[in-house]
């Protein structure tokens, strides 16, 4: 298994060996992977998104290669939702705001990637499962993206499809935290900050990151009402064709430990 760079760096001071863990919004798998990798005992990948699912399965069956950072089935699945290939992972297919776990059941909570696609209601109820499903002692570790400097031009493209989704789904599709507030809200929830470290400065939104968020864009843009649609879905081709790809921003990684 292929682990990110940014994912062994963010679990490269926790104690993950032998541990019970949740990968909180499994997405191409990056954290599931360097759990695994790491020698963790359980891993519950945890995602809302079937593709995501089936994405992290074969992922951790060394099929697929997806490293990126962004954010039908395989015939080695079980019924359950696990991966024959690995009896140590559970793939299930949940909200994270309702996780199906029991209560102080996981040693170690990842959410790689995580915060920026929850809104403020959303990501408080996350908070709460996680604080919930977390044993005592239990490690958090949580990495994400800081707000996108004034002048950065993929920040426009956010705002574009941020409008597309709001108009479609009455909520945005990104939402960037800042390191201090996130430190805030879990402290808030019994959370003991112990570390925060830079990822990644500047941030590389490769072609294919813009490709994906101007898609999506366009995907959303789609459900509107037709003439602010197409404005949308214009604007957001016209955007990505202008950045081609732009390094910005800052990824950062906060750990947290649950008092015992």
């Amino acid at each position: 298994m292929n682990v990110p760079e940014t994912v062994a760096t963010a679990l490269d001071d926790r104690e993950v060996a032998g541990t019970r863990c949740l990968e909180a919004g499994a997405g191409a798998g990056n954290a599931t992977a360097g759990l695994l990798a790491n020698g963790a005992a359980r891993v519950y990948a945890v995602t809302d998104d079937s593709e995501h699912a089936r994405t992290t399965r074969r992922r951790v069956g060394d099929v697929g290669d997806d490293t990126d950072d962004s954010g039908g089935g395989d015939s080695n699945d079980t019924d359950d939702g696990t991966d024959s290939r690995d009896d140590r992972l559970a793939v299930v297919e949940a909200d994270l705001r309702a996780v199906p776990l029991p209560d102080d059941s996981v040693d170690l909570i990842t959410a790689h990637g995580l915060c920026n696609v929850l809104d403020p209601a959303a990501l408080s109820a996350v908070a709460e499962e996680f604080s919930r499903v977390a044993a005592a002692g239990a490690r958090l570790v949580v990495d994400d993206y800081d707000p996108l400097p004034d002048g950065a031009a993929i920040r426009e493209l956010f705002a574009v499809e941020n409008a597309a989704s709001e108009l479609a789904r009455g909520r945005p599709a990104l939402t960037f935290y800042p390191a201090a507030f996130l430190r805030r809200l879990f402290a808030g929830r019994g959370w003991e900050f112990e570390r925060e470290r830079t990822l990644l400065e500047p941030v590389p939104w490769t072609e294919s990151h813009v490709a994906a968020h101007a898609d999506e864009a366009v995907s959303m843009a789609a459900e509107c009402p037709e003439g602010a649609g197409d404005a949308l879905a214009a604007a957001s081709r016209g955007l990505a064709s202008e950045i081609g790809s732009e390094s910005v921003g800052r990824m950062y990684s906060l750990a947290f430990r649950l008092p015992r």
